[in-house]
């Protein structure tokens, strides 16, 4: 039923699922980030990297044979096999078998910034490093952004709208928000939505080192002292459905999801611009149907480049006025996984209310003046939350927001 018809829709999550630098499971990554437990590690790649960048936040002894079939494997890139054991975990939290999630009004939607990028990376190398040598020939399958969500769908029979969204560092919460206002609007009944990234490759931090985001050592948000962030992969998965269905099969929904506000600045290829930030947030605010005063804590796109924190601190006080929520970045923890990142924090910001425990921004030295938050330093704190924001904002200027409240 649509609005036009009725009362809104309530939209609830049920299920949860991640793998990231903490593990594989959304309670490894939730205790992570609570405990202020840094997974970052010393940079693992196939082929020797000569590049300055010795770190990276990836999954630590993750064997796909143990969770995902050997007839599926040779068609499922890094990136895919994250999403499945993600979505796997998600499917089970919320009370379903098999492919009783699916059908024809279930929707699929993942979100990535890079796709297969391993796939990508590997066959460069053939192709240019390595001639004579046989190519993959299921590389398309492997490396195409909407072989995660075909995959899903194909795994629970999910025969809704499905499609992959690429958004950059915004992909996962506009997944999960596309998600949402599907459901809003009636065109479908349940989601399979979040993010998947598997890049940190030669070629992949190799890009982002001479971008000169990345930090050699440690990620710092909202700090002085900031120099960068850490590459990141992994993947969140979550299960989306209407309050009334969840009730009518006797499950326990997590929390509601009661608002998402997305926008572009139009400005600048790589800086952000507050504008468009503030925009997404008081979209998502007014989306849920509260007011700033009614949010008792934000997770933070908190990259720790010097010019992001500003600017998004500049967007929390345009919003919140001079004194925002306690704020988090939990990239020091799991990384920045780009297109994943938005569902990682979603998996903390879920587990932050239903705890009553807002993680810490860890390796925080002292506050940046240009900064003017509540940043939870170095430990976590006991908090009343009943409304939490979660943000996501891209290069390009996309910027998602994601509001979710205890039911």
């Amino acid at each position: 039923m649509s609005t036009a018809q009725g009362a809104r829709r309530r939209i609830v999550i049920t299920g949860m699922g991640a793998v990231s630098a903490a593990g594989v499971g959304a309670a490894p990554l939730w205790a992570a980030a609570r405990d202020g437990v840094s997974c970052i590690r010393p940079l693992r790649t196939e082929r020797p990297y000569g590049g300055r960048i010795k770190i990276a936040a990836q999954v630590p002894d993750f064997d796909p044979k143990a969770y995902i079939a050997a007839e599926l494997l040779p068609y499922c890139d890094p990136f895919t096999q994250f999403s499945i054991v993600a979505a796997d975990e998600a499917v089970a939290q919320a009370g379903f078998t098999g492919k009783d999630v699916g059908g024809d009004r279930t929707a699929v939607i993942i979100g990535t910034g890079i796709g297969g990028a391993k796939t990508i990376d590997d066959n460069a190398y053939i192709e240019y490093e390595n001639k004579g040598a046989r190519g993959d020939p299921l590389a398309v399958p492997r490396l195409i952004p909407s072989a995660a969500p075909t995959t899903l769908g194909m795994r629970f029979g999910a025969r809704g709208p499905t499609f992959a969204l690429a958004s950059a560092c915004s992909s996962a919460a506009q997944a999960v928000g596309e998600a949402f206002e599907m459901l809003l609007a009636g065109r479908a009944d349940r989601a399979i939505a979040g993010g998947a990234e598997a890049c940190v490759t030669n070629g992949s931090v190799r890009a982002w080192e001479l971008l000169r985001v990345l930090t050699p050592d440690l990620c710092r948000p909202f700090s002085v002292k900031r120099n960068g962030m850490t590459l990141g992969e992994g993947a969140a998965v979550f299960i989306l459905e209407t309050l009334e269905a969840a009730q009518a099969r006797g499950a326990t929904p997590l929390v509601e999801l009661a608002g998402y506000g997305t926008t572009s600045d139009a400005f600048d290829p790589l800086r952000a611009d507050a504008q468009g930030a503030s925009r997404s947030m008081k979209l998502a605010l007014e989306s849920a149907g509260i007011t700033p005063a009614d949010v008792d804590y934000l997770n933070a796109h908190g990259t720790a480049t010097y010019a992001n924190d500003i600017t998004e601190s500049e967007a929390m006080g345009i919003v919140f006025g001079p004194k925002p929520p306690p704020v988090s970045s939990t990239k020091p923890v799991h990384g920045h996984a780009l297109g994943a990142s938005g569902g990682l924090e979603l998996v903390v910001t879920i587990s932050a209310l239903r705890a009553q425990i807002a993680p810490p921004t860890i390796n925080f030295l002292e506050l940046d003046p240009k900064c003017p938050v509540d940043p939870i330093p170095n430990t976590a704190r006991k908090l009343p939350i009943r409304v939490a924001l979660s943000n996501s904002f891209a290069f390009g200027g996309i910027n998602a927001s994601l509001v979710v409240r205890a039911l």
